[in-house]
């Protein structure tokens, strides 16, 4: 993948949950990726996913991952790179990048289909990554979606074994599920809840994007609290 690209996705990963007029204030250049940002903690999170060259992997509502899951399942193994088409709808430039990292890795598919129907292969992921856009199932930015729907298409798609990490911005325990929108955050245990409904086993918990000076009242995209948010990394298991 090209500079050029890398940073087109990462600009994308970072406004999709924008509304209009935030989104065209973002900077002129935009962030790195993860496999040039050390914020990102790379390492750490392609550690706890698990993911090893030949493996299969769905990216859901792809961005600044790609590149990373691609080195890291390496040219035996697959990324899908899913898109879902109702991000598509409001930034259809997004379709165009990603195939240009399709062409460019020779190991990334790229997905467009609705959230509520996205048709990943049956049983033949090792593992299933969302970053930063789990609480966007509730906004009105994925329509909302049909949360309980989409978990268990993900369970469905995941081989027996197979994991499916979520990482997202925390919100304040008990917080209600509208401040998805307010703030672009969610509850951790909404998550749990939602997940273990659909057969998973939770599996492991990190600390790793931990950030204990947050104190979860303000929307992500303050300049005060942007990049630096307390974030969970929760891992899900299929059972075999």
């Amino acid at each position: 993948m090209s500079t050029k690209l890398a940073s087109a996705l990462a600009a994308l990963a970072i406004g999709i949950t924008l509304p209009a007029a935030v989104a065209l204030a973002q900077p002129a250049t935009p962030p790195a990726d993860a496999m040039t940002d050390p914020a990102l903690k790379r390492e750490d999170v392609i550690a706890f996913i698990g993911v090893k060259p030949g493996d299969k992997v769905a990216d859901i509502v792809s961005g600044r991952f790609v590149r990373a899951l691609s080195a890291a399942v390496g040219p035996k193994g697959k990324v899908y790179a899913v898109m879902p088409a109702e991000v598509v709808k409001v930034h259809p430039e997004v379709e165009g990048m990603l195939k240009g990292a399709a062409g460019a890795s020779g190991n990334v598919e790229v997905l467009t289909p609705p959230v509520n129907a996205m048709a990943l292969p049956a049983a033949g992921l090792d593992a299933v990554f969302i970053r930063q856009n789990y609480h966007d199932l509730y906004d009105k930015f994925m329509g909302p979606a049909d949360v309980a729907g989409f978990n268990k298409q993900v369970f469905a798609a995941l081989k027996p074994g197979g994991v499916y990490v979520i990482l997202d911005h925390a919100a304040a325990k008990g917080a209600p599920d509208n401040v998805t929108e307010t703030l672009h955050r969610i509850d951790e245990d909404r998550v749990k809840k939602d997940v273990l409904a659909a057969g998973f086993k939770l599996d492991g918990e990190s600390k790793a994007l931990a950030n204990a000076a947050d104190d979860h009242s303000k929307m992500v995209f303050d300049p005060s609290i942007r990049g630096k948010t307390d974030q969970f990394l929760l891992r899900f298991r299929k059972p075999k």
